[in-house]
């Protein structure tokens, strides 16, 4: 044997950590806290109507944070066109809502 082979034999290969299920229990439970946050705010009924909706649009985008970051892995990396295509779209969507709104008041 060489002695080049002989080195690339006995390197030994990097193993890739697995994050466990430690993260993924901590956002179901968040996930869990947020849904029944939303319920008691709107079943309540004793919260102003604003109060509620903004409550509920922020409760949202913690909730689509959390399931993009642990549940579809958007943190780790590699992930960059598909997040690409998700602000892509969400400028889109939010375009043709100020579209809408715009051309049924004016």
């Amino acid at each position: 044997m060489t002695a080049e082979h002989a080195t690339a034999v006995e390197q030994p290969k990097k193993r890739v950590k697995h994050e466990g299920p430690k993260k993924h229990i901590i956002a179901y439970i968040f996930s869990l806290v947020l849904t029944i946050l939303a319920f008691a705010t709107v079943i309540t009924g004793e919260v102003s109507v604003n109060f509620v909706y903004v409550m509920l649009v922020l409760m949202a985008g913690v909730q689509v944070f959390i399931q993009m970051a642990f549940w579809m892995h958007m943190k780790d990396r590699g992930h960059l066109f598909p997040i690409i295509g998700i602000l892509s779209g969400v400028i889109i969507v939010f375009t043709m809502i100020i579209m809408a709104v715009y051309w049924a008041w004016w």
